[in-house]
């Protein structure tokens, strides 16, 4: 049987790049040979504390979901991208379930399974391998000639382009986001895209604010700059730095009636944040999870560069080096969006 490289959480610090067997296909799924593999912070969390909030760790897991490659054998039933083909994947699967959810917003279906997570256990793998077996109508086929390392963004872009679409229409009316690193970067590129007039991007360090500018920020303030970031006066705020305080800044930015969009995972429990603002000001106050089918708009405005995302890429380790690859992730001082080169 064949092996291949791949990276596998155990534990807490305990990531290791290992040798393992690649399963067999069925007749409905393809073998990706993955090229870019991009860390993303729910990768880093298994690897710093072995658990995403209370997704934790009771087994051995491949880490990664935000992969491209090229079909090196396509599905045996004739379904998805031909051998050669190069692709990017859409992470989740969608499992019936009882519990009630929006039938267009599968999303928030508690039946869905991503790679890379220790929600349900056996865990779902990733895909941070040589190569992967996978479902074709997980792939999305990419425009030939379309440059691999910028295509690697598609599924984090795909998290950006649900939440800005969470606010309506952008056309004209003032932007905040706080938080910048890749998914407050690529919010900003699709804020722009989507032709909000002024884009005003928050962060603690110098190094994602000149991403954010190199994307589309129009203005850009730190973090610390409590005062000026409560007179943006926001119509819209994209709340991306995953905490309570970025939720307050993004709570005092606002304007009256304008809209908040929460993309930025806060950890489990209650949170201290200025809710009587919220209220006397009747925010609007909207939850941002995943993607849905995102990914398919996302694909042809990163191809046609409407969609300006390569300078959130900052730096791309082979995989051999993947335990310096997720030091580099971890500070958002110094780095974007960091890949694994397979």
């Amino acid at each position: 049987m064949n092996t291949t490289i791949a990276v596998v959480a155990h534990g807490r610090d305990d990531v290791r790049v290992e040798q393992l067997t690649v399963p067999a296909p069925t007749e409905r799924e393809a073998v990706v040979a993955v090229t870019y593999g991009g860390i993303c912070g729910s990768d880093l969390h298994y690897w710093r504390h072995g658990a995403v909030g209370e997704s934790i760790l009771r087994a051995p897991m491949i880490l990664g979901h935000e992969v491209v490659g090229t079909v090196v054998r396509a599905a045996a039933d004739g379904t998805g991208p031909a051998e050669g083909a190069t692709v990017a994947v859409h992470p989740a699967t969608r499992e019936h379930t009882e519990v009630r959810f929006p039938e267009n917003s599968p999303n928030l279906s508690p039946g869905v399974r991503y790679l890379g997570s220790a929600a349900r256990f056996p865990h779902t793998e990733g895909a941070f391998a040589g190569e992967i077996v996978l479902p074709s109508t997980m792939l999305r086929e990419l425009p030939a000639g379309l440059d691999l390392r910028v295509a690697a963004l598609a599924e984090p872009a795909s998290v950006a382009w649900h939440a800005v679409s969470q606010a309506g229409e952008l056309r004209g009316r003032r932007v905040l986001v706080i938080g910048c690193g890749p998914i407050g970067a690529l919010t900003v590129a699709v804020a722009k895209l989507f032709g909000a007039a002024e884009i005003v991007a928050v962060d603690l360090h110098d190094r994602p604010l000149e991403i954010a500018t190199a994307v589309g920020a129009t203005r850009t303030l730190k973090a610390t700059e409590t005062a000026e970031i409560a007179a943006v006066d926001a119509d819209v705020v994209i709340e991306s730095a995953g905490n309570h305080r970025g939720l307050a800044s993004a709570i005092a930015g606002a304007t009256r009636g304008g809209t908040v969009v929460m993309v930025g995972l806060l950890p489990t429990g209650d949170q201290p944040v200025p809710i009587a603002l919220a209220i006397t000001r009747e925010l609007r106050l909207l939850g941002s999870f995943r993607f849905n089918a995102e990914i398919d708009e996302v694909i042809p405005a990163i191809a046609d560069e409407s969609l300006a995302i390569a300078p959130v890429v900052t730096h791309v380790f082979p995989v051999t080096e993947t335990l310096e690859a997720f030091a580099v992730a971890a500070d958002a001082s110094v780095s974007g969006k960091v890949l694994l080169a397979f």
